[in-house]
């Protein structure tokens, strides 16, 4: 419900009252005490005789217990409001009556009125669609799980499946052929429309049960595990139904298939989830949906139908607190009504909304019950403690640990950094004569670590802002409930590899100033690559330490990225993969790293990297992964998606590799036909890129929006925050201009300057984070995605299902 609209509306009865007692104190106190005596005349009558028949509802305003009858005419007088419920296109609305609206400003306490009923079928129309959503999907999770217990069948006990000679399964498959009832009736549940075709299924599935009295007890656990009322309704209609129940409920049996027949008219689902797989696919190799039964293939389906059942309660509990927040938004602008009215209105609309479906609907409470009780029983063994952990995972909490350790890393840092400019400063170390041999071969390999640390901290001051503004992050880049990291998480590992990045730095300075430990020149021109070393090691360890959920899911993206278009396009893989197009100066110096410890004199700090032609070939190639990677993630959404827009992304990701070539073309070999080009190709992608930036991925420069060249909604509360992303995304765009236009300061080494402009790069990329998921969770709102579709298992043929 619009609350800020209703109370709004409100608002403007409040000022209207307190103008009008304002201007006519006099009359406007005469006319209340007249209707107040009025009032208490004939309030009794309502309170005596008022009823609400079926949704309809009315209440006296300022009413006394005391007071005398009156005439059911004048009883109509005194109420304030009626609300009937109205058969519209076969949907139940609501509409109040509002039976003041003569007094003065009447008209504002209508159109109130008016506004809430709006809301309110509006919120209960959308709660009704959802639940009904939901039961189809229960329906369908119903029909894996009775697959996945065939199969358990079938995998568990294959000797014996076939033991069918004397018309009677052993008491394994028995056993294990019951669970498929079990699960059946747990997940069975009532549709919009009322409870009765599921206590159909009950009272089915009970009598199937009781077939055998091996089973008895399981067949009972349900109706157990499920509400009073619906004990009290399946008692009541099996009395009145008598022995007519265990005639349908044989005959259910009789057409009923045994349990292994099932998996006759059921297919593996297989999707493309690898290169293999997606390189079968576009050769029209025929699929092998067979089953094959083995313990492989019943742990991957038990996982797929556990990640299934997990995230259809999630969206049962959403729905829940959905209902319960609605209720209660509506129960507060009601008490805000009465307070501003000095009516009693309240009570009688609460009456109303907790009768109706919104209010009164508890399919989502049964759902729930089922679903942890199937949960439970077919996936944690019984054990309920473990079962509600998966289903409600605990909010991770805060480590005063890793607050510590954020606050002495970064005290490091910057108590190095300070050392390190005043042993610079003191020492005239950038004056010596090896100043520049250090700046063209040791301090690439070091900014390595300074490019990183620098992402490292702009992705947790964007991690900061989500959560402060309520960006729902960790669904939309899909990360396991309690594994997503805040942003104290992510700084401290950024402040632990600067504080050794650092240390590494001055050790190696003094290490070549001292003259005892200069012959050690082996040692020191190693440190760099001993660090580089120890990342990624820490990075790629298999261990449970140091977030190994965040480290894997980052090494999975970066795979993905790499071998696009080979697997389907989610938002971590081209979010990534955008990180890694502000990241090529990283990259080259990685290719340095190669190059100066593989073919060059690192004892000397000598080395022939800028004049070797692999090395200059390589620099284009390094340089294009990331925009070869994106183009192809583009062309393979394009031709999944048939959406022109990737095309068009696919064209600006092109025109940006043509200017990369051109710009190191122009750094290799210089000359102005170079120079010329350069510019003009990095000219074109960059306004391409910089309008793609505003309109596209951040969904600003609206024409047409209540926010002037913004849009409608915006997350921040001063618009002025995306005037200035939109001027920096601009003016940081336009950097590359220093490669072609060789700015040079006189104070600044070109390698310094380069790492400067990189750096400027990777601060506009952490700005361009912000607002793209901000812009993404807009779209996921409008359009009320909340949850990731989980591919099931099985595949059952319709035309069976259509028979059956």
């Amino acid at each position: 419900m619009d609350y800020d609209f209703l109370k709004s509306l409100l608002k403007q009865i409040d000022t209207f009252n307190k103008t009008h007692a304002k201007n006519h104190p006099t009359t406007h106190s005469g006319q209340l005490s007249r209707t107040l005596t009025l009032y208490r005349a004939f309030s009794g009558l309502t309170l005596r005789h008022s009823h609400s028949h079926g949704h309809t509802h009315a209440h006296a305003h300022n009413s006394h217990p005391t007071s005398p009858a009156g005439s059911p005419q004048e009883t109509l007088e005194e109420q304030v409001i009626l609300v009937n419920a109205v058969n519209r296109d076969g949907t139940k609305k609501y509409r109040t009556t509002f039976l003041m609206a003569d007094e003065e400003g009447g008209e504002y306490e209508l159109v109130y009125f008016r506004s809430l009923d709006r809301e309110f079928n509006k919120v209960d129309k959308f709660y009704k669609s959802k639940v009904e959503e939901v039961v189809k999907e229960a329906s369908v999770l119903n029909k894996q799980m009775d697959a996945l217990i065939a199969f358990r069948i079938k995998v568990e006990n294959p000797e014996g499946v076939w033991d069918f000679s004397g018309h009677r399964p052993t008491e394994e498959i028995t056993r294990l052929a019951s669970d498929i009832a079990v699960s059946t009736a747990a997940l069975s549940s009532s549709t919009p429309s009322g409870v009765r075709a599921s206590r159909r299924v009950h009272i089915a599935m009970d009598s199937i049960e009781e077939g055998s009295s091996h089973n008895e007890h399981s067949s009972r656990k349900p109706n157990n595990e499920s509400s009073k009322d619906d004990s009290k309704d399946e008692d009541e209609e099996k009395k009145s139904k008598g022995e007519d129940n265990e005639g349908k409920a044989r005959k259910m049996k009789a057409n009923r298939p045994p349990p292994l027949e099932l998996l006759d008219r059921v297919t593996m689902n297989t999707t493309l989830e690898t290169p293999r797989s997606t390189i079968k696919g576009l050769l029209n190799f025929p699929k092998n949906s067979e089953l094959q039964f083995n313990k492989e293939n019943l742990n991957k389906i038990e996982n797929q139908l556990k990640k299934a059942f997990v995230v259809f309660y999630h969206k049962l509990r959403l729905l829940k607190s959905f209902s319960f927040l609605n209720t209660l938004a509506f129960s507060k602008i009601m008490k805000k009504y009465d307070k501003i009215t000095s009516r009693d209105a309240g009570k009688s609309y609460m009456k109303m909304v907790d009768s109706s479906y919104l209010g009164s609907s508890d399919e989502v409470s049964k759902l729930m019950e089922r679903v942890e009780a199937a949960f439970i029983k077919h996936f944690c063994n019984a054990n309920r403690t473990k079962g509600m952990n998966i289903l409600r995972p605990k909010a991770k909490k805060e480590r005063h640990g890793i607050t510590f350790s954020v606050g002495f890393f970064a005290g490091c840092t910057i108590a190095l950094v300070v050392a390190l400019i005043f042993i610079t400063r003191a020492r005239h170390i950038l004056d010596g004569e090896g100043s520049s041999q250090y700046m063209e071969t040791m301090f690439p390999l070091y900014s390595l670590f300074g490019f990183v640390v620098l992402h490292l901290l702009m992705y947790a001051a964007n991690i900061y802002f989500w959560r402060r503004y309520q960006v729902n992050y960790s669904f939309i880049f899909g990360f396991k409930q309690g594994t997503e990291l805040a942003y104290r998480e992510v700084l401290l590992p950024s402040f632990a590899v600067a504080t050794l990045a650092l240390a590494c730095v001055l050790s190696n300075l003094d290490m070549e100033m001292d003259p005892v430990t200069k012959s050690y020149q082996a040692v020191t021109e190693l440190l760099p690559l001993v660090l580089l070393l120890v990342v990624i090691a820490v990075f790629l360890c298999p261990l449970n330490i140091l977030y190994r959920s965040s480290r894997f899911f980052c090494i999975r993206t970066l795979y993905h990225s790499i071998c696009a278009p080979l697997y389907t396009v989610i938002f971590p893989d081209f979010f990534l993969a955008d990180q890694l197009t502000s990241q090529v100066q990283a990259l080259r110096s990685l290719e340095f790293y190669i190059c100066y410890y593989g073919w060059g004199d690192y004892k000397h700090r000598q080395n022939t990297c800028r004049s070797n032609t692999v090395f200059n070939t390589f620099s284009f190639i390094i340089a294009v992964i990331p925009y070869w990677s994106r183009l192809l993630q583009c062309l393979r959404r394009l031709y999944e998606e048939k959406d022109t827009m990737q095309g068009y992304n696919g064209i600006k990701y092109f025109l940006t590799i043509v200017a990369v070539c051109l710009r190191t073309a122009y750094n290799l070999n210089r000359g102005i036909t170079w120079k010329v080009l350069a510019a003009v190709f990095s000219a074109v992608a960059a306004i391409i890129c910089t309008y793609w930036d505003i309109a596209i991925d951040w969904g600003l420069l609206q024409r047409h929006s209540k926010n002037r060249w913004l849009r409608d909604k915006l997350l921040v509360g001063h618009n002025s925050v995306y005037y200035v992303a939109m001027v920096l995304n601009v003016l940081l765009r336009f950097a590359w201009l220093q490669t072609v236009l060789d700015f040079q300061f006189s104070f600044l080494h070109t390698q310094g300057l380069i790492t400067i402009v990189a750096s400027l790069e990777i601060i506009r990329r952490g700005i361009w984070n912000f607002f793209r998921l901000e812009n993404e969770h807009l779209n996921n709102v409008g359009k009320y995605r909340a949850f990731k579709s989980v591919p099931l298992p099985f595949n059952y043929d319709e035309d069976d299902d259509k028979d059956d």
